[in-house]
């Protein structure tokens, strides 16, 4: 069966404004209340410029940028992110990624880094490195697993084209 992504496609870029209120309700939404993330006079006591962007907002990102690109059939399998330069309130966060292993075929048993789509299910896996810069560097490095359902050649000819919700979502 035809696999409609091949080893070395580059994901179109998703560009995100890191706005103030980005970084607060990420924050919230993920139970972080630590003040660097919300009060920008302790956090400049603490010897940072401003807030900044937690590292579960930014998985959050990272997951969501693979979703809208792959689709709604997608499901992520493993995020492993790694953080370098902060985000900041102003900042762009360009996010990018590269197909680095494509993996079809019905597959049963359950490997070592759980790779395997559950018994009786006909996935195909595919792995991405993601970065993502900012104004003062890259802020994250990483790879995503996601399981996508094999469909019938006529589902691939058909649906080719990546599913691109974040052009149109706002945030």
């Amino acid at each position: 069966m035809k696999v409609p992504y091949r080893v070395g496609d580059a994901l179109p870029p998703l560009e995100i404004p890191v706005t103030r209120t980005l970084i607060v309700a990420g924050a919230i939404a993920s139970r972080d209340y630590q003040d660097v993330h919300h009060d920008a006079e302790l956090a400049r006591e603490k010897g940072s410029p401003d807030i900044f962007m937690n590292i579960l907002t930014t998985n959050g990102l990272v997951g969501r940028y693979i979703t809208d690109h792959f689709g709604r059939t997608a499901v992520l399998r493993k995020v492993a992110i790694r953080l370098g330069v902060p985000n900041y309130p102003g900042d762009l966060l360009r996010l990018t990624g590269r197909i680095t292993t494509v993996e079809s075929g019905n597959r049963t048993s359950i490997d070592s880094e759980n790779h395997t789509p559950p018994e009786g299910e006909n996935h195909t896996l595919i792995e991405v490195a993601v970065a993502g810069d900012n104004r003062m560097g890259r802020h994250v490095t990483g790879k995503v697993t996601l399981a996508l359902p094999c469909k019938s050649q006529e589902q691939l000819h058909e649906s080719h084209q990546p599913h691109r919700s974040h052009d149109a979502r706002p945030l």
